[in-house]
């Protein structure tokens, strides 16, 4: 192209704000090539349709022709302009961030705070052990005594009880000696084994009917005398 041909070019051309900086920096590098690369850039823009940038815009929203344009035209020859959202915006925008997160029941969460969570050392409650039934006749009363002897320790088998309260008393709970040298002195042998009420007082065993003529108090207080003099009242065969 003359360089006449090329000045009018240049004259008619407005480059935009990136093809000055361009040509300004090519300059250094000879004119012939700046003029050569602004031809060039000047025949690629020029190819380009003059489109208003407000209606482009409008028209990419909408979906429509802008001046001549399609939609798909448009936004591969402006992209700038259309408005279309980075692909960062699009994938923030495909979530919908106008509804909150879903939140438990209050009912829900009311009962669920109300229920304390299982825990091992939570302090049990003892389960009540109930004390185990006797008959109320003798041998009812020499079981039981036998129990509270065991626990206290102090020996003596069932036939030794047994034995000793047929000879003494006959197994009557109520018997009172009214002859001997203790009725004599005002202190009568009372109950299954006949024991008088200093006896009673100093062997009474705990736990037991502080009570002379009680069958179970009156047999495990003997019981604990016989044991403490003879060594148990299995050694006992007669008047103690």
């Amino acid at each position: 192209m003359p360089a006449r041909t090329q000045l009018s070019a240049l004259r008619t051309f407005r480059p935009s704000k990136r093809l000055k900086v361009s040509a300004v920096a090519l300059t250094a590098a000879g004119a012939t090539t700046a003029l050569a690369l602004a031809g060039t850039a000047t025949q690629s823009t020029s190819a380009l349709p003059a489109i208003d940038v407000a209606k482009v815009t409008a028209g990419s929203q909408a979906g429509t022709k802008v001046e001549g344009l399609t939609q798909g035209v448009a936004d591969k020859a402006y992209p700038a302009y259309v408005g279309k959202p980075t692909a960062a915006a699009a994938k923030n925008t495909s979530r919908d961030l106008t509804k909150a997160p879903a939140k438990a029941k209050p009912a829900a969460a009311a009962e669920h705070k109300a229920k304390p969570a299982a825990n091992r050392s939570t302090v049990r409650k003892p389960v009540a052990v109930s004390a185990p039934k006797y008959a109320d006749n003798l041998d009812g009363w020499i079981r039981e005594s036998l129990a509270i002897m065991k626990a206290k320790g102090i020996p003596g088998s069932y036939s030794g009880l047994h034995r000793n309260i047929i000879r003494e008393s006959s197994g009557n709970p109520n018997a009172v000696n009214d002859w001997d040298i203790n009725a004599i002195n005002g202190i009568p042998s009372k109950g299954l084994l006949q024991v008088i009420q200093p006896t009673f007082d100093t062997y009474h065993v705990a736990g037991t009917a502080n009570h002379l003529t009680d069958p179970v108090a009156n047999i495990t207080a003997a019981a604990n005398y016989a044991a403490h003099r003879y060594g148990s009242i299995d050694n006992v065969n007669s008047a103690y």
